[in-house]
């Protein structure tokens, strides 16, 4: 199977605080086209920054991986709720180092079961530590990892 190089592959930061700021510019060296949104409008050279409803529905249609770098605010639980992952496109994968809240847990297992989304990689979920018997952990289209995101 043929897999598009770096270039070929828009990345979505939502998130362009100090550690979203941080990745955009990290994936951006490695040659990916990175867009980046941020409630309010922002600006990182080498980035495509939108803010709003617009731009994020701008970054969500284009976005082939997706990595949740969002503070955890009321206007932020649930923001990618069924309505904003079948934006996405097909395939997409989403990374959250984030909150775990950020994602609609029974919107995104429904995307992923539909594979609409390709993949998830969580480090951070609503309940911490993630419970034995959340479907997560058994998912084939689900990478859990413990909580380490903050380290790097």
């Amino acid at each position: 199977m043929n897999r598009p190089i770096a270039r070929e592959r828009p990345v979505g930061v939502l998130g362009l605080g100090e550690l979203g700021r941080a990745c955009a510019e990290a994936l951006s060296d490695l040659n990916f086209p990175v867009m980046g949104w941020s409630r309010s409008p922002k600006s990182v050279a080498g980035i495509a920054c939108h803010s709003g409803d617009d731009g994020l529905e701008t970054v969500l249609r284009a976005a082939q991986i997706l990595v949740l770098l969002l503070p955890l605010t009321e206007d932020t639980r649930d923001l990618l709720d069924a309505r904003r992952l079948a934006m996405l496109p097909e395939g997409t994968f989403i990374v959250n180092p984030g909150r775990g809240p950020l994602i609609d847990d029974t919107a995104l297992l429904a995307a992923l079961d539909a594979g609409h989304i390709g993949h998830a990689t969580l480090d951070v979920f609503r309940a911490e530590p993630l419970p034995p018997d959340h479907p997560y952990w058994a998912h084939a289209r689900v990478t859990v990892t413990p909580h380490i995101a903050a380290d790097t």
